[in-house]
């Protein structure tokens, strides 16, 4: 049921696909799309963020089938874009930005004096409907060439408006691999299929003429394969089949309820609104590539079957996510995380580059820290083939980069990943080599990171990836014990202050994001509940981008409801800044994935109810206010002195409490 505080609106309905789709703040797209779906149907604009759309643009160059989500570079996706102008129609074509409507899996609007767009997603499939306002010959363009990242192939398997049908390879994100992706159209006048050959080059933009009277309307509809174009056209017909437009897009916003409503929370409207925004951001990925007949290609661009009941997962941007959004899906997805297990084992008998390969079934990103994410998946529950996982993180560890200190670092977790997975299977002598493997980065922690120097400020000093000396200093978050050993732990509380005092944290990006966490780790929950509350709700002041320090830094909210949605430079980076504002909302913070257990701290809102399956419910309560002094952390009527809840604990369901006493004036 809906929250009383948002009254009749459904959690879809409160969802507002427009934040962060203005410019570059956040990198995302209004385009419809199914929970987890391979489509993400949706206009691109000129000019364009990475995912082919600009809030503030007015010139539309036309409507394609994919996107990432806030993942860097020049983005991926852009595939088959398709438009329709009348033939009478001078210069470009212009949005009527007042008719502009976006809801989870629909989008619509106006363009050139009157012409209706509208568009449905399903899974592997999309509804793209045009109603003419006037009489007039029109021209249906369909580009095979359009792409965001270096078109590498394009051909037309078939060019009949009945079965139209495109094979196109392009770049993966950052152009670091390719993607091999399959189409098959048809089109419908007025809801009858028609019969013409669209005139085109081998490779060339598809062009139907039609003449139409007002009130018309022609549809597009679409489905996309990894394996062939008899699987694309399979996916068309058994997602959308002769539905309606209407019916398509009231299924998929029915899917999107009952997956936002894992989540219940109790409060203001736009709070409310936010929340589910960003719910529904995370749960667009990864992307689930299997068609209808089980079929779907790995990333060697082998054919493979799943079997029945399984669902082949791929779109990954490990680095940016495995700290955040996979733990929220395991949290309130767990029946898919098994899904995701399975296909990030894959990677590992597919070869594993931390990239992405020549032979890639979608767009994708990265896949490094794999490894962790499977130990955090298999600690917390989820089925996962965990000898074939330690097998494959074994033979990954010889290629991690060691070269740079981040990158010692990093390669050090998954050190530290393989040596737990493998102390958890009993193979002692697999554990002992890699914790010492995970340790010998101490050294350089010492030297390098122990007391920064002069560029400890300078995002990529000495070579660190995005990031400063004082952000990837808290980085070895599995090695804490360690740290707080070595600096000891008032010293390291101090440095942990001075770091947000002199404006060295960064919540733009990935390195640092869980340092607000680590004062209640370390025993000064207080310093926890009110960075996060500022981060949560107050304007901030963000001196770094990806790629320096701002000579002035920008003032704003972290996370707004709002096209602008994000601090300047923020990406959501498929999942990973939304899937923070969704814990630190709920009071819960994955602190070390691979580790089962949370920090807790004040929830932003007063009650939040979870599904945890199987019938299990979780409430979390806060009884004071929001900027209180929090005073106690109780689950089922037990205290939680040191502000910590195991997954274990948490999946039996029940009451967490969080208690907050007013402060002294």
């Amino acid at each position: 049921m809906a929250n009383p505080a948002a009254g009749c609106e459904t959690p879809a309905e409160l969802v507002d696909p427009f934040v962060g789709t203005l410019a570059d703040f956040g990198q995302l797209s209004p385009a419809a799309v199914a929970p987890f779906g391979m489509v993400q149907l949706g206009p691109d604009t000129s000019p364009a963020n990475h995912a082919g759309y600009d809030y503030a643009a007015t010139t539309l160059l036309g409507f394609s089938h994919t996107r990432g989500v806030g993942v860097g570079c020049g983005g991926a996706g852009g595939d088959l874009m398709i438009s329709l102008r009348y033939a009478d129609q001078p210069g470009a074509s212009t949005l009527d930005k007042a008719s502009e409507a976006a809801r989870p899996g629909t989008y619509r609007v106006r363009y050139d004096g009157g012409i209706l767009a509208e568009m449905a997603a399903t899974r592997g499939a999309g509804v793209l409907r045009f109603t003419l306002p006037r009489a007039g010959t029109v021209d249906l363009r369909v580009d095979p060439r359009h792409s965001y990242s270096k078109r590498l192939a394009a051909r037309w398997e078939s060019l009949t408006s009945d079965d139209l049908r495109a094979d196109l390879v392009a770049g993966t994100v950052c152009d670091a691999g390719a993607y091999h992706l399959h189409s098959a159209s048809q089109v419908r006048v007025n809801g009858r299929l028609i019969h013409q050959r669209l005139s085109a080059g081998p490779a060339d933009l598809a062009t139907l003429k039609l003449v139409a009277r007002a009130g018309d309307r022609v549809e597009v509809r679409t489905g996309l394969s990894s394996v062939d174009g008899a699987g694309a056209a399979m996916t068309r017909d058994r997602e959308i089949g002769g539905r309606s437009l209407a019916a398509v897009a009231a299924d998929t916003r029915a899917r999107w309820n009952r997956i936002l409503r894992r989540i219940v929370p109790s409060g203001p409207r736009e709070r409310h609104a936010l929340f589910y925004t960003s719910l529904y951001r995370v749960m667009e990925t990864p992307v689930a590539i299997t068609d209808p007949d089980g079929r779907y290609r790995d990333s060697n661009g082998q054919v493979m079957t799943s079997p029945a009941g399984e669902t082949h997962f791929t779109n990954w941007s490990l680095w940016d996510n495995y700290r955040t959004q996979l733990p929220l899906l395991a949290l309130v997805q767990p029946e898919r995380s098994a899904d995701i297990a399975r296909s990030l084992v894959a990677l590992y008998a597919a070869g594993k580059p931390q990239w992405s390969t020549r032979n890639e079934p979608f767009l994708t990103v990265r896949t490094e820290h794999a490894g962790i994410a499977l130990l955090d998946l298999y600690r917390k529950g989820i089925a996962v083939d965990a000898n074939a996982a330690l097998a494959g993180m074994v033979a990954d560890s010889d290629r991690l980069k060691r070269g740079t200190p981040d990158e010692q670092i990093e390669a050090a977790y998954d050190d530290w990943a393989t040596a737990e997975l493998a102390r958890d299977l009993g193979r002692a002598d697999v554990a002992t080599t890699f914790t010492a493997k995970a340790r010998s980065y101490r050294a350089m922690w010492r030297s390098v990171f122990e007391v920064p120097g002069a560029d400890g400020d300078i995002v990529k000093a000495r070579g660190l990836y995005q990031g400063t000396l004082w952000q990837y200093r808290w980085a070895p978050v599995f090695d804490l014990p360690w740290m707080t050993e070595t600096v000891g732990r008032d010293r390291l509380l101090k440095q942990l202050h001075h770091f947000f005092d002199a404006g060295l944290f960064n919540m733009t990006n990935e390195p640092d994001i869980q340092v607000p966490w680590m004062f209640a780790a370390l025993g000064e929950p207080q310093a926890t509940a009110d960075l996060v509350r500022t981060i949560l709700t107050k304007p901030i002041a963000h001196p770094y981008t990806n790629s320096g320090k701002l000579p002035v830094p920008f003032v704003g909210r972290s996370f707004a409801l709002s096209p602008q949605g994000f601090a300047d430079g923020m990406d959501d980076d498929a999942g990973g800044m939304t899937a923070w504002y969704v814990f630190a909302t709920l009071g819960l913070y994955p602190l070390v994935p691979g580790e089962p257990w949370y920090m807790l701290t004040v929830p932003a809102f007063e009650r939040i109810r979870l599904d945890l399956g199987n019938g299990r419910r979780l409430t979390i309560r806060r009884v004071g206010p929001e900027d209180g002094a929090i005073v106690q952390a109780r689950f089922n009527g037990h205290d939680l002195p040191q502000f910590r809840l195991t997954h274990g604990d948490l999946l039996r369901g029940g009451e967490l409490t969080i208690t907050t006493s007013l402060r002294a004036a």
